[in-house]
């Protein structure tokens, strides 16, 4: 494809990376340069909370059409924002989070290497968006919250979105430098922890026009998440984590704790007990750590898909 080229190192970076991408067309990368240059702009119209949101809506309606058709997916689907309203979800499928636990999402900003991991389908269920490609997965950007920052009473902190590796690291600092700041891995650890802690959940993020490939971690509350709110509403941009909570009716005593903070409402409190369904479980351990009873664990579910865990994948992709 014929890219032009702009001044800032971070772009350039960009395209290079998109023109080894076999099938990665110009109109992807506009895409994925328009999400990552403008992404609270992006958000915010996405979620309906941005001012030009109602005057943009037959504009947006036509990008989904076109974003929905050039990646054969399903017909648009319709989201309930949080205000109520109902629109038509294009962009929003091509929006691919995985849900990982305190522990994989830890593992995900120490790697040390870098790594080229394609072809996760069995992992990351989604067609186009699906590889882990880290270079120097050590330059790690902690910016605002797009979501958050959408809302107008927003969860504190903002700045625990985490971008992990390159292009895609220097691209929002060299863009977003009001809103972002290059950390450490110890850092972005901290930021994981304390978000954990909340009981906000941890999503790998993974976009088709962010080169198909993993390239953040967003730390994410029920309230303010547009991923959540979507999910919660039928739009399936979220696998779960490849394991799902169990509880152990000895220890519960159904303080009711895990039902308030699960961010899937998959709990719910009768007779005294707690009790999980299942099937809207994703897997994330936000219950299991908060309960101080230990009456809650993390199983592998085969029917939920395989965990994404960095190493793992590392030590199979040497044969170790």
């Amino acid at each position: 494809m014929n890219l032009p080229i702009w001044p800032r190192p971070s772009t350039r970076a960009f395209i290079r990376e998109a023109r080894r991408l076999p099938g990665y067309s110009f109109f992807d990368w506009l895409h994925g340069y328009v999400y990552a240059r403008w992404v609270y702009l992006y958000i915010g119209i996405g979620t309906g909370e941005h001012p030009l949101a109602k005057r943009t809506k037959p504009v947006i309606a036509w990008l989904d059409r076109l974003i929905s058709s050039r990646a054969a997916r399903r017909p648009a689907a319709i989201v309930v924002m949080p205000d109520g309203a109902q629109r038509p979800v294009g962009f929003a499928d091509t929006y691919h989070g995985k849900v990982i636990t305190l522990a994989a999402a830890t593992q995900l900003v120490t790697v040390k290497q870098d790594l080229n991991l394609g072809d996760l389908e069995h992992i990351v269920p989604y067609a186009t968006a699906r590889d882990i490609v880290l270079q120097h997965p050590d330059h790690l950007v902690a910016m605002m919250c797009p979501c958050r920052a959408a809302r107008t009473q927003p969860c504190a902190p903002m700045d625990v979105c985490l971008v992990v590796g390159e292009p895609f690291a220097g691209f929002v600092r060299e863009h977003q430098p009001d809103r972002s700041r290059w950390i450490s891995s110890d850092e972005a650890v901290a930021i994981l922890t304390a978000e954990h802690d909340r009981g906000h959940v941890h999503h790998a993020f993974f976009k088709d026009a962010m080169l198909g490939r993993f390239y953040a971690i967003c730390n994410c509350c029920s309230c303010c998440c547009a991923a959540l709110s979507a999910h919660r509403h039928g739009v399936p941009m979220l696998a779960a984590s490849g394991y799902v909570s169990v509880q152990d009716p000895e220890l519960c005593i159904g303080c009711g704790v895990c039902a308030e903070l699960c961010p899937f409402a998959a709990v719910t409190i009768a007779d005294g007990r707690a009790f999980i369904d299942a099937a809207a479980c994703m897997g994330c351990g936000v219950c299991v750590d908060q309960c101080d009873l230990g009456a809650l664990t993390l199983v592998l579910d085969e029917s939920k898909g395989v965990p994404l865990e960095i190493n793992d994948l590392m030590r199979a992709a040497l044969g170790v």
